[in-house]
């Protein structure tokens, strides 16, 4: 488990940086479904008392990342289809609206923040940097949410897209792929730019649709 102390701000809530550090190692595969997390372990890594760890781990438990089985203890859930459609049904109906919301307050300003993102993004990938362009792609995602005036829907959003990003980890290294998804923002963008809600709103769906399959198709053997 690669844990680091070292991130640790002492003087900030340290359930809140255990947490991203938890669920980050979830995400991105390094704790795989079905391992155990001992929370005494963790807290030894840490320096610091079983409180936060446990804290943070019951947050984790709420986003479903996390199993907790009385009197057996606590796993890594398993990444299965139910979940990944939830999630993926929740996200399409927050971002295409925020989208489609976007489009009417898109300023030169704002097209230049996404322009730049995705041309971070593109290099992230070229460069096999898939931690940092997955990161980049929550960024387009949340700038759109911020230019709608409704930043709450992106905090909606990332707490019910667990799942979806632990399979964005697998699917981003398929060749193609991350190539697929820099297309696709920049047709949700020259939408935005033109103002145009439904056009959008539209082509957010298709990124999201197409995540999702692309998903479900990389991951089948993991899977029940």
């Amino acid at each position: 488990m690669d844990l680091d102390p070292s991130t640790l701000n002492r003087a900030l809530p340290l359930r809140d940086q255990i947490y991203h550090q938890i669920r980050n190692l979830i995400v991105v595969g390094q704790m795989k479904p079905g391992e155990v997390i001992n929370e005494v372990a963790i807290a030894e890594a840490l320096g610091v008392s079983r409180t936060p760890v446990r804290e943070a781990v019951k947050r984790i438990s709420d986003e479903g990342l996390v199993d907790i089985l009385a009197q057996t203890g606590t796993y890594v859930a398993p990444i299965s289809r139910a979940d990944l459609e939830e999630a993926y049904v929740i996200r399409r109906a927050l971002e295409m609206e925020s989208t489609r919301r976007a489009a009417a307050k898109f300023t030169p300003a704002a097209s230049e923040l996404l322009e730049d993102n995705m041309a971070a993004h593109q290099l992230a990938i070229a460069r096999g940097r898939y931690a940092t362009a997955i990161q980049l792609d929550d960024v387009f995602h949340r700038t759109i949410a911020e230019i709608c005036g409704m930043p709450m829907i992106w905090r909606a959003v990332d707490i019910s897209k667990a799942q979806m990003d632990r399979g964005r980890t697998l699917v981003i290294p398929k060749p193609g792929y991350g190539e697929q998804t820099i297309e696709q923002h920049r047709a949700i963008l020259d939408a935005l730019k033109r103002h145009d809600a439904d056009g959008a709103a539209q082509a957010m769906e298709t990124h999201l649709e197409t995540s999702l399959r692309n998903t479900l198709e990389v991951a089948a053997e993991l899977l029940g």
